[in-house]
């Protein structure tokens, strides 16, 4: 796979979760939640990440910073990979396994350097792009999540059951974006066809 296809793939995805991610905030308030097609199971459910992956925080004034800084010098690392997988010729596999990873990193980095510069609360009201009263500053944004698929939502476990017994059980409760997904779907190639994505390097 060529260098050009790669950043075109990854251009391709990263339009499309920053035009999802756009759509969420200008007409959505924080909490609301549509289910899609009727269905319980699949709803769009607008919440903002401000640390991690899971909603994870780094404690302190400076850990967010501290977290986007990082991911920049991250997704610094990743685009060196995948040009030296292509210079190498590596195996299609492994460069749109670093080509998913790349634009789900990038994508959430535009959320945390420019979207609490872009855009006013979302909390009570639907978020105003270019808004004179931004809800943050540079560097300091919080990442757009939207996608829900609760296969099980709120059942009660049974109260025989040891520790859990009583409580309210959710299967699957992640609340995520496109770039996660590019993340998780470029990790799972990675792990499903280690082989086949690191074919040239076992050669």
């Amino acid at each position: 796979m060529s260098l050009k296809k790669a950043y075109l793939l990854v251009i391709l995805l990263l339009v499309i979760d920053q035009v999802s991610k756009l759509y969420i905030k200008t007409h959505f308030v924080i909490g609301e939640r549509i289910l899609v097609m009727g269905q319980n199971w699949f709803q769009i459910y607008f919440i903002e990440n401000e640390g991690m992956a899971w909603g994870v925080e780094i404690p302190g004034a400076y850990g967010k910073l501290f977290l986007t800084l990082f991911r920049i010098l991250a997704v610094g690392g990743i685009a060196y990979w995948m040009h030296d997988s292509v210079k190498k010729h590596g195996s299609s596999y492994l460069i749109v396994a670093i080509a998913l990873i790349l634009t789900g990193a990038f994508g959430n980095i535009i959320d945390s350097v420019f979207y609490g510069v872009l855009f006013d609360e979302s909390h009570t009201q639907v978020a105003t792009l270019f808004s004179d009263q931004p809800y943050g500053t540079l560097f300091h944004g919080k990442v757009v999540d939207m996608f829900y698929f609760p296969i099980i939502e709120d059942y009660v476990l049974p109260s025989w059951l040891p520790i859990w017994g009583g409580r309210e059980f959710t299967f699957f409760n992640a609340i995520f974006n496109i770039a996660d997904m590019a993340i998780s779907t470029g990790v799972g190639i990675l792990i499903v066809f280690n082989k086949k994505a690191f074919a040239h390097e076992n050669n």
